[in-house]
């Protein structure tokens, strides 16, 4: 039954166009971290100079996370990841970790 409900649901404009590519870089950003870290490490040594020196790591790191934004299946399974949690929510009440966002202090 949870399937069909997955096949069913309609999804917001904010949620296809915003949340889950914010899935999808969260995801790709886990997938590519050897580069992440690399490009990290670079822009620590280098200063204000990383501009100039750290391209080729900049570069590396661009194609591994566009190589991910680019695949549909990738976006297809952050698409289900993300309308099970919404699934879960909707049950619960109770937001996922992960997509838990702060909301401002009450004054």
């Amino acid at each position: 039954m949870e399937a069909a409900n997955a096949e069913e649901i309609k999804l917001r404009h904010v949620e296809t166009d915003v949340l889950i590519p914010k899935m999808m870089r969260e995801k790709a950003k886990e997938r590519c971290a050897e580069k992440v870290v690399a490009f990290s490490h670079c822009c620590k040594e280098s200063g204000f100079l990383m501009v100039l020196k750290c391209r080729e790591e900049n570069s590396a790191l661009k194609e591994c996370m566009t190589q991910y934004y680019k695949d549909p299946a990738f976006y297809e399974e952050c698409k289900q990841e993300y309308i099970q949690e919404k699934l879960q929510y909707e049950r619960t009440g109770i937001p996922s970790k992960n997509r838990k966002q702060k909301l401002p202090a009450s004054m």
